[in-house]
């Protein structure tokens, strides 16, 4: 009987028809929001590039591998242009997983254009890969929709600076710390870190603590009221609209400070040095991101290389070479790896795809590392100061100690 039963079941098998794969897309739809003007196209147009030419990489050589359809697909871009406008960027959101049903959804950068896509992607149902949205707040327990593909949390990014002040602002002379920071989520949650940190700092003390809206134009009562609390160090966290306008009132005012530490210095170095005298940027601190670090990779191109596919792309096109250019790239990165490791195009497959990632990856930006819910805290940020040398201007890293080239010029002439 058993063996009759088995010769039925393998007769009943080989009459049924096999299971039909789903059929491939002509694309892989990846949509994404970019911001040609206003606030923040300085560091989103760059970034639409660099994604940009990472498509153009991959679909020259046929596409992306696709496991859940075991085959190479051309990846499409489907891209609007949200002019930084918080309102018109949660229209096209919903507009891109609505109406242009996208595989996968990619924020724009920063934290204010990203922080209206994570309830949009969330209610979707939809994996929001946040290329440069630092938030800590973006990051919770209850929503797995979303994790941070190119640049570290705010807070471990600020950490850096705080540890070098805790290990070193002693031994310096430093003792009165000034905190001036733009009221978003990006530099707010990094002043945080810095204000939490400071408890624990060895004779230092914020004898200055404000926060400025973001779009603040005009910095000179600011700087003349931190002059006027005599601090040995000076934080500012901005955008670079506000870095600029803050080195040029300091230079303006002529306010003598110590010590300075700006955001993007180290991220947009040739967009502050079209916009900031020498003098101005001479021998401020600031971090030095992937556009200045070499790190080595196991995926994609290092640096250099992808330095010399970006001037050669964008030859004609006068574009900066910052942080958020090598961004966008790795965001792409990232989205080539995990389709190539994800079961199906489900988005919770392809978010365990990308977790999968964590701890495995080196890409030009440094180690992909998250934490459960999506943080980034792999990519690290060293701390370096602008020096002139024999070329002009370039950045040299002095803390943390083994990526340290320099010691700090302090007090800064």
């Amino acid at each position: 009987m058993k063996k009759l039963l088995v010769a039925a079941a393998m007769v009943l098998a080989a009459a049924l028809p096999a299971r039909a794969q789903p059929a491939a897309p002509d694309a892989i739809k990846i949509g994404a929001l970019y911001a040609s003007s206003g606030a923040y196209a300085s560091i989103s147009f760059t970034c639409h590039k660099a994604l940009d030419l990472w498509a153009e990489m991959v679909n020259a050589q046929g596409g992306v591998f696709v496991k859940a359809y075991n085959r190479k697909i051309p990846v499409k871009l489907i891209e609007y242009d949200d002019q930084s406008s918080t309102a018109t960027a949660a229209t096209l959101y919903n507009q891109l997983i609505t109406q242009d049903k996208v595989d996968i959804l990619v924020a724009d950068s920063g934290s204010v254009l990203t922080s209206v896509a994570l309830p949009i992607a969330r209610e979707h149902k939809m994996l929001l890969l946040d290329q440069t949205g630092t938030a800590a707040k973006f990051f919770t327990p209850d929503n797995p929709y979303i994790v941070l593909t190119s640049a570290p949390s705010s807070d471990t990014w600020a950490g850096t600076l705080g540890e070098f002040l805790h290990d070193k602002a002693q031994g310096l002379g430093i003792k009165r710390v000034a905190l001036l920071y733009s009221t978003n989520d990006f530099t707010g949650a990094m002043a945080q870190r810095i204000r939490d940190m400071a408890k624990d700092m060895p004779g230092v003390s914020l004898v200055y603590d404000q926060g400025t809206p973001t779009n603040t134009s005009n910095y000179t009562v600011l700087v003349n009221n931190i002059a006027a609390a005599n601090p040995d160090a000076v934080i500012e966290f901005g955008y670079p609209p506000n870095d600029i306008a803050f080195l040029r009132a300091i230079e303006d005012g002529g306010a003598k400070f110590n010590y300075i530490f700006t955001v993007y210095a180290g991220n947009e170095f040739e967009l502050l040095e079209r916009n900031v005298s020498k003098a101005g940027m001479l021998q401020t601190s600031t971090f030095l991101t992937a556009a200045f670090m070499k790190y080595p990779v196991n995926y994609g191109l290092d640096r250099d290389q992808y330095r010399a596919a970006w001037d050669k792309r964008y030859a004609n096109d006068h574009l900066e070479f910052g942080v958020n250019s090598i961004a966008g790239y790795n965001t792409g990165l990232v989205i080539e790896k995990a389709l190539a490791s994800a079961d199906s195009m489900d988005q919770m497959d392809l978010r365990r795809a990308i977790m999968g990632l964590s701890g495995n990856l080196k890409t030009l930006v440094g180690a992909f590392r998250l934490t459960p819910e999506g943080k980034q805290i792999g990519i690290l940020q060293p701390v370096g100061q602008v020096r002139e040398g024999g070329e002009g201007l370039h950045l040299v890293p002095y803390y943390p100690d083994q990526y340290a080239e320099t010691k700090l010029v302090y007090p800064r002439p």
